[in-house]
């Protein structure tokens, strides 16, 4: 172990990209860290996700940007398409400079969280515990500390629990009631899962096929041998299909069957994947992120959904207030929690909010409403307009300052 560090130990609660994230930066300041991650080992793969203004900037203050180029995707733009593949709004990387809906930086999220794991391995110096196929089962806490129960059996005590667990967060649930009263449903369903690659997908590009109520897009993977599919669906909420990998499958199927384009080979590539994901579009509000020494984290804390594209930058801009914070006053716990979420409410508010009118403007439910999305592309696209359409679907936080720690 190092010789130096703060006499606190932290117990954050999951390993993807929020808590690896918060670990590295708790590592990095000499604070005993723990790490419990449900899963058995790291998930690779998963959607795209882009790194852009504050999480870019987080990105490189945190010395990950050369790992993240050796893994980047190297897209090249995006393109709608119709039933016979022909493409139209079609968005070079360079028509919004780097700022559209392709991003110059993307990477897929297992590549970025594995980017992650590699800086906490070598930032560790004695000061790590990771620990997977594991959770919490029971908190409780008092004005010194948290008495954690896991799912393994036995109880630990820790100064501060973190809970970076996902949209349906387990340490939420625990410390600040079911997830049903910080949880609002966007009005339907994501899919993406990996696929080979069709011989007619131009490399580097991604394409999107929308009919009523859905969508079906193939991006790019690392490897071009594969790709990812990503499927969007308008539909009721419905509790069955949270843990009924069947039924999820089959709403996909009721509603690619004769879209045209690639659905046929989508849908048929869904049975066989092994990285088959599945979840609500939702949006997670929490009246304060901690309650006494739990704070959340990510998705786990305020979940904006796919939509917004700014889930992997409130998990890393988050992290690094977080952790920024507790390294400035470690043996005050409850200023910086307080001051880590002054500080970052304002990002949260506008990197929260859904641009273009929600998923009944994303997926229209008639032959009209296809029209009129049409119509909005087209004006999206024309060239005066391009820097307004940048700041207000791509550069909603663009004007946050990032505190230095």
């Amino acid at each position: 172990m190092g010789t130096t560090g703060h006499d606190i130990h932290i117990l954050v609660s999951g390993g993807g990209i929020a808590g690896n994230a918060v670990a590295l930066q708790l590592l990095r300041a000499g604070i005993r860290t723990t790490v419990l991650e449900r899963a058995a080992a790291p998930r690779p793969g998963g959607q795209a996700v882009d790194l852009r203004g504050a999480s870019r900037e987080v990105a490189e203050r945190m010395g990950l940007m050369a790992g993240i180029r050796k893994t980047q995707l190297h897209e090249l733009g995006f393109a709608h398409v119709d039933a016979q593949g022909r493409e139209f709004g079609v968005m070079p990387v360079e028509m919004f400079d780097g700022k559209g809906p392709i991003a110059d930086i993307e990477i897929s999220r297992g590549d970025l969280n594995q980017v992650l794991l590699d800086a906490v391995a070598e930032a560790a110096d004695g000061w790590l515990d990771y620990r997977y196929g594991d959770w919490i089962t029971d908190l409780r806490q008092d004005d010194s500390g948290v008495d954690v129960t896991f799912a393994s059996g036995g109880t630990e005590r820790f100064d501060l629990v973190i809970g970076a667990d996902g949209l349906h967060s387990t340490t939420r649930a625990l410390v600040f009631g079911p997830e049903e009263q910080f949880r609002t449903y966007l009005g339907g369903y994501i899919s993406f899962f990996t696929l080979p690659t069709p011989s007619d997908i131009k490399p580097g590009w991604m394409a999107l096929r929308t009919v009523p109520k859905a969508n079906f897009g193939i991006r790019p993977d690392y490897d071009p041998d594969t790709c990812k599919a990503i499927i969007s669906l308008r539909i009721p909420e419905d509790p069955a299909l949270r843990r009924d990998p069947a039924a999820q499958k089959q709403r996909i199927r009721d509603h690619l069957t004769g879209a045209g384009w690639h659905a046929e080979t989508v849908v048929a590539a869904m049975d066989r994947a092994d990285d088959f994901y599945f979840d609500i579009l939702a949006r997670v509000d929490l009246p304060t992120l901690s309650k006494g020494r739990v704070v959340m984290l990510g998705d786990a804390g305020y979940c904006g959904s796919p939509m917004t594209g700014m889930g992997t930058a409130m998990a890393i801009v988050g992290a690094y207030v977080l952790a920024g914070e507790i390294a400035a006053t470690p043996d005050d716990l409850t200023g910086a929690l307080a001051r880590h979420e002054q500080q970052l409410r304002p990002f949260l508010e506008k990197a929260q909010e859904i641009p273009g009118g929600g998923l009944s403007r994303m997926l229209p439910d008639s032959a009209f409403g296809l029209k009129m999305m049409r119509l909005t592309i087209k004006i999206m696209m024309a060239k005066p307009l391009r820097p307004l359409v940048a700041k207000m679907f791509f550069g909603k936080t663009d004007d946050y300052v990032l505190p230095t720690y």
